[in-house]
């Protein structure tokens, strides 16, 4: 009898039996992470609390609310992981409520200063993130099922982008319009499409990823693929290019440019991605830098930012990056110390520059610790793409995971003069309610990832919805594997009728040329026949034609018939 589909294993035959397990055993590990839940909120509500104690004392409702989110929050996604997905990693939970708590009670900081609440609404945008990362843990029991949106996460993304465009709809801050207004509360919705753009790159190149590697010219050592196989990412890409020249907004065109050139790396694993990546962002930036006005008033910023003339430009100077930069420098190796330092100096201290304001309180030490965090979150991402077994998962996983790398190196090359500032968000902790839902989405989609990479493959008989679950895999893998199928066919007899069309082409124009050289072979030249030919003598030549006598009157004849030639023959 053939043993039955047992979970995390295929099969061909659905059948009940007995199966066994090689593998290594994984530890669910969810003590682990209730442990490090209590030290995620104790970093959090700690920081809350030291910020100001006197005003914790006084005022403790900011405190309240922020330590009952992220103790309720942390504990129903923690519950949730306890039924949907027990063998989630266990690191990434208390990495992210700890970075959410910095987030919160730095903003809270200089809420204080500025007469402010900013804080309040990021704690009620913490809830919501929560929540939806709830949802996403219950409802998406087998990631691979995003493969089937693969085309309708392309269409959502153009549809996400283009919202800000729309009159009556959309609303321009700061001179970007990558805002939706919704009663009276602004939404990002490119923050949105940073996920369905990942889902889409990952569908696509999951399926493609043969063909983009096999087909198309080899100049040199590198294989181009072929622009039809290409089109769909080109058109993704198009599409969030679309954002700097109409949106204005050139952090979210690097941040998806990069998902994009990433993800191509990670499904070929071929360096020349990286470098032709770079070269386009480069030759991009010196077109932008001659076209738009604002990308060149960044770039001024950035290569001149001690300039008088640009440090006290009312529009596009340099003022927030120096004084960021100062920040940075007053902070130290150990920092001022919570609440001891002037934060509120640098404008758009609680979202864009948040990282200036921890470097100043928490000096080089602190905010190595933060990046520590960062380090760790993402690298468990990684981690879960490494260990999953299908592809779509393994892209899924990196490219989520690449999102928050390159998100962050474009937040901190900014605020540290690396590279222009571009106005991204530090996950997890600025102000802004999508950038935070959507980072916590991500986050839920990487704990779902990482538990079909731990799992262990179940022993014993299959249950019936063990079975249904994995007839409907095997029908999906095989309407996707006739569809292939039948789209290498028909390139085949496309491929077929070109070289037949070319071979009777050929052929016919061998008849006509060996048609042309037999008709020339056959046939008299007119000169040879004209040699050839009798010729008819002259008079002066004829012996037998009597010369006329030039003194006799020369008369008509009348019924005389025309003298024959005498010898006309040879």
């Amino acid at each position: 009898m053939t043993a039955a589909p047992t979970r995390g294993t295929p099969a061909t035959d659905p059948v009940r039996a007995t199966s066994t397990s090689t593998g290594p055993v994984q530890r669910r590990r969810r003590i682990t992470e209730l442990v490090l839940l209590f030290v995620a909120w104790a970093i959090g509500i700690g920081a809350n609390v030291l910020i100001d104690p006197e005003q914790a004392m006084a005022s403790p409702g900011h405190v309240y609310r922020a330590a009952a989110v992220l103790i309720a929050g942390g504990l129903v996604l923690h519950a949730v992981m306890w039924f949907r997905a027990q063998y989630a990693d266990p690191y990434i939970l208390p990495i992210v409520v700890a970075l959410n708590g910095l987030g919160i009670a730095m903003i809270h900081r200089i809420d204080l200063l500025m007469d402010a609440t900013a804080a309040t609404n990021q704690v009620l945008w913490t809830a919501i993130g929560v929540l939806a990362a709830a949802l996403v843990l219950v409802f998406l029991r087998d990631h691979r099922r995003l493969r089937r949106f693969t085309y309708i996460s392309l269409l959502a993304s153009a549809l996400l982008l283009v919202l800000p465009l729309l009159p009556g709809l959309g609303i321009e801050i700061n001179g970007a319009r990558i805002w939706i207004s919704i009663g009276g509360r602004t939404f990002q919705p490119g923050e949105i499409a940073k996920i369905t753009l990942a889902i889409f790159f990952a569908g696509y190149l999951s399926t493609n990823r043969d063909v983009i590697l096999l087909a198309g010219p080899k100049i040199g050592p590198v294989r181009l693929p072929r622009f039809r196989d290409l089109a769909p990412m080109f058109a993704a890409w198009l599409v969030s290019i679309g954002v700097l020249v109409l949106q204005r907004d050139l952090g979210t065109a690097i941040l998806f440019f990069g998902l994009f050139v990433a993800m191509l790396y990670l499904a070929t694993g071929r360096l020349s991605w990286i470098v032709l990546g770079l070269i386009f962002v480069a030759a991009g930036g010196v077109v932008a830098s001659q076209t738009f006005g604002h990308v060149a008033a960044r770039l001024d910023a950035w290569w001149h930012a001690f300039d008088p003339a640009i440090y006290d430009a009312p529009v596009g100077g340099s003022r927030q990056i120096v004084q960021g930069i100062f920040g940075l420098a007053s902070g130290g190796l150990f920092g001022q110390g919570l609440g001891q330092g002037r934060p509120d100096l640098v404008s758009y201290s609680n979202s864009d520059m948040i990282i200036t304001a921890f470097g100043e309180e928490l000096g080089l030490v602190g905010l190595g610790a933060i990046l520590m965090m960062f380090f760790l979150l993402v690298s468990r991402g990684f981690r879960a793409a490494l260990g999953t077994p299908d592809a779509f998962g393994k892209l899924l996983a990196g490219g989520l995971a690449s999102i928050m790398v390159i998100q962050l190196f474009v937040v901190i090359g900014g605020v540290t003069r690396v590279i222009p500032l571009t106005g991204l968000t530090t996950p997890f902790m600025s102000a802004g309610g999508s950038s935070l839902l959507s980072n916590w989405i991500i986050a839920a989609l990487l704990l779902a990832i990482s538990h079909s990479a731990r799992r262990p493959v179940v022993t014993g008989p299959a249950s019936d919805q063990d079975i249904a679950e994995f007839q409907a895999h095997e029908r999906e893998e095989h309407e996707r594997a006739e569809m292939l199928e039948s789209e290498r066919a028909e390139r085949a007899e496309r491929r077929r009728a070109r070289q037949e069309a070319a071979r009777k082409e050929r052929e016919e124009r061998k008849a006509r040329q060996a048609e042309d050289e037999r008709k020339n072979a056959t046939a008299v030249p007119t000169t040879d026949r004209a040699d050839d030919a009798p010729k008819k003598p002259a008079p002066d030549d004829d012996p037998d034609v009597d010369e006329p006598d030039l003194d006799e009157p020369k008369t008509e004849p009348t019924n005389q018939q025309p003298n024959e030639w005498k010898g006309a023959t040879s």
